[in-house]
């Protein structure tokens, strides 16, 4: 188990840290126990998928990337809300494989009284391949119960609508030559407390606004919310269905989140064609991505996209 010592504030992070290597190991259990956080039995990552073996979720290590730091942090000291995400998908896991994890502090600043801090950490495989890259804000200066019933990231520049063309069917495969804004075929997950519980590490006894309700009423929370990075692995699930396998080597996600989500909320995971792009190794399909509490709150929004092939089938 990863755990340092020096508490997690906004002030005592240093531009240029850098954590690792960590090493994990992709083992059954892991791949098992981020089933169950996401419910997401892919049989891909339960049997044999199209890369000649058993992998893992293409957003399994995405987490541990998020919390490198923790190995020079005290991660109960941790009181803070992810303000935006970027993943990069390169390489599938294998299971059983070895991992390295690196990361370091890239950027922290003050914006409107609240502290950010932006992460960025990769994970290689034991042949030294690249398989995933992350990049995350995190507001670290903040009481999480004072933003609870608005926003955790300021909208600025392009914007998501979640518009789709109610005149087209829901596709549920990236095809050349979709119309934009064709819904995607939605997911819809009912978050439970022991699904963010064991996500945010309860099995390593920590306890923080994810994992235990006084520390979240502390903070001013009313209860438990779960992790930001339970919202893109939410994402990367319905990208996978929606690209494939080419999720897992080209697949790019970037989120902003917006609204905090309780223990017990449904979500409504969902999607719409944005068009095509051109790409150095072929053309890339963009789609727009969001989830939405069943207030009709949308919690995070952004885009993803991955190369398409002209005889691709699912």
């Amino acid at each position: 188990m990863r755990q340092g010592t020096r508490d997690a504030l906004y002030e005592n992070v240093e531009v240029g840290e850098r954590f690792g290597p960590v090493e994990l190991v992709v083992d059954d259990h892991k791949v098992k126990t981020f089933a169950f956080t996401q419910d997401d039995s892919n049989p891909w990552c339960l049997s044999g998928s199209p890369f000649g073996a058993r992998i893992g979720h293409a957003a399994l290590l995405a987490n541990d990337l998020l919390t490198v730091y923790y190995e020079a942090y005290d991660r109960n000291t941790v009181v803070g809300l992810h303000s935006e995400e970027e993943l990069w998908f390169v390489s599938p896991v294998r299971v059983g494989e070895r991992v390295m994890l690196t990361g370091r502090y890239v950027d922290k600043y003050v914006k409107r009284g609240q502290g950010y801090v932006v992460l960025e950490a990769e994970a290689r495989g034991e042949d030294d391949r690249l398989l995933v890259r992350h990049r995350g804000t995190e507001i670290m200066r903040t009481q999480p119960g004072a933003v609870a019933g608005g926003r955790t990231a300021e909208v600025v520049g392009r914007r998501v609508t979640a518009e789709t063309r109610d005149d087209l069917a829901v596709v549920t495969v990236a095809l050349p030559g979709l119309e934009q804004r064709r819904p995607i075929a939605a997911l819809v997950k009912r978050v439970t407390q022991e699904q963010i519980s064991v996500y945010s590490y309860c099995g390593e006894y920590t306890r923080n606004i994810h994992t235990d309700l006084e520390v979240a009423q502390r903070a001013g929370l009313r209860l438990p919310i779960m992790q930001g990075q339970m919202q893109a692995c939410y994402l990367s699930e319905l990208a996978t269905s929606f690209f494939g396998a080419p999720w897992f080597t080209t697949g790019r996600l970037k989120l902003k989140f917006l609204a905090p989500v309780e223990a017990g909320e449904t979500l409504t995971i969902a999607g719409a064609v944005l068009g095509e792009l051109d790409d150095a190794d072929g053309r890339r399909l963009e789609i727009e991505v969001w989830t939405r509490r069943s207030d009709g709150t949308m919690c995070a929004a952004g885009w993803a996209s991955a190369l398409i092939e002209p005889d691709y089938v699912a």
